[in-house]
């Protein structure tokens, strides 16, 4: 804006009116600034179109308010302007003197133009005044403001972008916080010359400008909302328009984006927006860096992640706190613990929000030692009463399996929260003690705090674990009072819930009644299927899982492919293999070993075996299931065999392994095979047998005939024993028509299930076989008194 100012138009003893006007003006915003000295009307010279002038033209007290400060070196002449489009019944200016002139220029007389005579001034800058009525930075002050803009541009904080909106300044000085809007069409002319010859970024001026520099926050919000939506390809079309087209997006836009690709795990826009972010010649600026980070390890790429690091030119604590996180979230935590010490050793001290990472990845990690080193860090920065920091401790004391120390940090806390509540809730839930995680929600609920929709997801997971349907159900009633059935994974979890205990019908209903699945809820039903029956049911859920679009993880496979197996059902088995193979999962271990072990179970042992040999890396799991394969198809030598391999490329047997040879060796009748592996088992290496494994013994000496040494057996057990040894004894008794073994065993098993019809049977088919009706009749008798119901097909 190029101001000039008037001579007077009239003087007397009063004082003196002038007028400055804008020559480049814009009709929209006013064209006359008027400057007086005098509020007399009588000082105004006589005119012959004086009668003429309107009432509005009469001077009123007015104070000035929300207006731009200008200023004359003329004797005292000042004046204010509203810079405001015209409306009716507002002041087209304000005085320095709070006397206001209303100037409207329909009411103008047409001889004001021609009294005017303007002589050239010095351009001016102007600002907002920072009170109501006060006026700031006259022109002296303005222009030592910008000579000194000119000259060191380094005393201006250049806010262009990161300012959120257009009202905030483009420059504002670091020692008077005085505000400079660049861009704006307000500038005088001589501005866009200077800026243009300092390349210090927008050197246009004028509303074209102005308009550009709002559509481009405009521009901003939309892709915000779109981010949001996960709408992010429409997002990065218009982020790269934006560049294309020179208007330079504000920081939070390409923030906004990548924080939708972490969401997303959108590897490939995010590396998009990176292109961007370098073409636009930010990549060294630090919040861009640090989301960069954030985003590669969200999206599972850690060396890239790592390379953005790398490539900063200087770190902050968010930075650390970025990568330490990343490598701490890909159980990397060796080399998380080693940036932690990095960044200790350059002077940086961590914040609270640091330790938490850590200490989720040593919870995941159960890696106690170096949980217990983070504690002592933590105490001595005096984080411990944070309720997150506490609440991450106690979650991973839990999940180390120190549940004691879990308990006493939870009790020793200042503040608990639902945090805090759910955080020991999953430590008992987690670690098998479910019982103790029902009774805690029940001591919550009574210090009046209300769970969350993680809270019931645990729950309904111990209840799961427990078989607990009563309690399951109760839960269930909650969740429907407080709203959170709508929730995915509450419904999934449910679903989950139901089909373990049993209910396949409720959990079936429950499913239905999802209104968006996801494949974590596909997965909860086709598990309850594939565990619990029919098995069936899994496969033909899969079908409909396929036709709705869902793609099946590595775990669906896994159960899907247990499903096969206990169906014996090769032909889909083989489809689900062709699909493994499609979708890359043939590679990973735990999907080849189940993939053994249906093929195993539906009698194709050879192709089991090639599939075993041609394993890239074999675990415990894997030749468990080539061993149980050969015991359950009778192929005891070569289970042996195997197991003997098994021991000299070095991997060591579970429970589960043994159980297997040990059947094996059961089923064939290789009685000295069979004790020299339990005796080895317990001796070489280090395995308390189970009941299980006393059940096989007792199976492998009744199969042989040696129902005595069985007996005896059963009798030197160091556990107590279950009903299941003493029916397995008593089974091998029936086969062998052994009768006071059989009576002795039947005792033993009525006194630790008394309505079990099993025993009855089988000691009823042992008199039988003998020969023995009186005994056979009175059996029959007591199997009435103790009113057990007979199975079906027994007379």
């Amino acid at each position: 804006m190029t101001a000039t100012t008037t001579t007077l138009i009239g003087r007397g003893g009063g004082g003196g009116v002038g007028l400055c006007f804008n020559p480049n003006h814009d009709p929209r915003h006013g064209s006359l600034f008027f400057l007086f000295l005098s509020a007399d009307p009588s000082s105004l010279p006589p005119h012959p179109h004086r009668s003429l002038l309107p009432p509005r033209l009469l001077l009123l007290i007015r104070r000035p308010t929300n207006e731009y400060a200008l200023s004359s070196s003329s004797a005292s002449l000042a004046c204010t302007t509203a810079l405001l489009p015209p409306s009716r019944g507002r002041p087209r200016m304000d005085v320095t003197r709070k006397e206001t002139l209303w100037i409207n220029n329909r009411f103008n007389p047409h001889w004001v133009p021609a009294r005017l005579q303007f002589q050239q001034r010095k351009p001016f800058a102007f600002s907002t005044p920072r009170g109501s009525g006060r006026l700031f930075r006259m022109e002296q002050l303005w222009e030592e403001l910008w000579e000194e803009f000119f000259s060191d541009p380094s005393q201006w904080w250049d806010n262009r972008l990161t300012k959120k909106t257009p009202k905030h300044p483009d420059f504002k000085h670091k020692r008077t916080l005085e505000g400079l809007w660049v861009d704006g069409w307000r500038n005088p002319s001589w501005v866009k010359e200077r800026m243009s010859s300092m390349t210090l970024g927008h050197t246009q001026s004028g509303d074209g400008l102005r308009s550009r520099v709002s559509g481009s926050f405009c521009n901003a919000d939309r892709l915000s909302k779109l981010c949001e939506e996960g709408r992010l390809k429409e997002a990065l079309h218009m982020l790269e328009l934006m560049v294309q087209q020179t208007t330079k997006p504000p920081i939070h836009a390409y923030v906004c984006l990548l924080k939708g690709c972490s969401r997303r795990k959108a590897l490939a826009e995010g590396k998009q927006v990176h292109a961007l972010i370098v073409q636009s010649v930010l990549d060294s600026n630090i919040l861009l860096a640090n989301t960069l980070v954030r985003m590669y390890s969200k999206c599972g790429s850690l060396l890239h992640a790592h390379k953005v690091f790398s490539n900063m030119p200087q770190h902050d604590v968010y930075s650390w706190t970025a990568i330490i996180s990343a490598y701490a979230d890909s159980g990397e935590l060796e080399e998380a613990i080693n940036l932690f010490h990095q960044m200790q050793e350059t002077g940086l001290a961590p914040d609270k929000v640091l330790f938490v990472p850590l200490l989720k990845a040593c919870a995941r990690l159960a890696d106690l030692e170096q949980g217990r080193q983070l504690h002592s860090d933590i105490i001595k920065r005096g984080f411990q009463s944070d309720a997150i920091v506490g609440s991450t401790l106690v979650n991973m004391y839990a999940k180390c399996g120190c549940t004691e120390d879990a308990r006493e940090l939870f009790y020793n806390m200042s503040e608990r929260d639902v945090v805090s509540w759910t955080a020991m809730i999953a430590g008992y839930a987690q670690t098998g003690l479910g019982k103790e995680a029902l009774a805690l929600y029940e001591q919550m609920k009574q210090e009046g705090l209300q769970p969350n929709h993680v809270t019931f997801v645990l729950l309904l997971k111990a209840c799961a674990n427990l078989a607990a349907l009563e309690q399951g159900k109760q839960l269930h009633s909650e969740i429907i009072k407080r709203g959170f059935q709508s929730d995915v994974v509450v419904a999934s979890t449910l679903v989950d819930m139901y089909a373990k205990c049993g209910c396949t019908e409720d959990a079936r209903e429950l499913f239905n009644n999802i209104s968006e699945r996801d494949v974590v809820s596909w997965t909860a039903m086709i598990a309850g299927y594939a565990q619990n029956g029919p098995a069936h049911e899994a496969l033909a859920l899969y079908e409909q899982m396929k036709q709705a679009g869902f793609a099946p993880d590595k775990v669906l496979f896994v159960l899907l492919l247990k499903a096969c197996a206990s169906l014996a059902a090769l032909k889909q088995g083989k489809q689900l293999h062709s699909e493994i193979i499609k979708r890359g999962f043939q590679s990973d271990v735990v999907v080849t070993s189940t993939l053994v072990d249906m093929y195993a179970k539906c009698g194709c042992t050879e192709d089991a075996r090639e599939l075993f040999d041609n394993m890239s890396e074999r675990n415990v799991v894997s030749w468990t299931a080539m061993i149980a394969g050969y015991a359950q198809n009778g192929l005891a030598q070569e289970a042996l065999a195997l197991f003997e391999q098994m021991h000299r490329e070095g991997t060591k047997p579970n429970e589960v392994t043994y159980i297997s040879v040990l059947s094996a060796c059961a089923h064939s009748g290789l009685v000295d095979q069979g004790q020299y592996v339990f005796d080895s088992m317990c001796k070489n290496h280090g395995v308390t047998p189970t009941r299980e494994h006393y059940a096989c013994m007792v199976d492998l000496l009744g199969r042989a005939g040696c129902l005595d040494d069985a007996e005896l057996f059963v009798n030197k057990m160091p556990i107590q024993p279950d009903n299941v040894v003493w029916m397995t004894l008593l089974g091998a008794a029936r086969n062998h028509g052994h009768v006071e073994i059989g009576r002795r065993a039947f005792d033993r098993v009525v006194k630790l299930e008394p309505k079990y019809a099993a025993p009855y049977v089988l000691l009823s088919n042992i008199y039988a076989g003998a020969g023995r009706k009186d005994e056979l009749a009175k059996i029959r008798n007591e199997m009435k008194e103790a009113g057990v119901k007979k199975m079906p097909g027994c007379s």
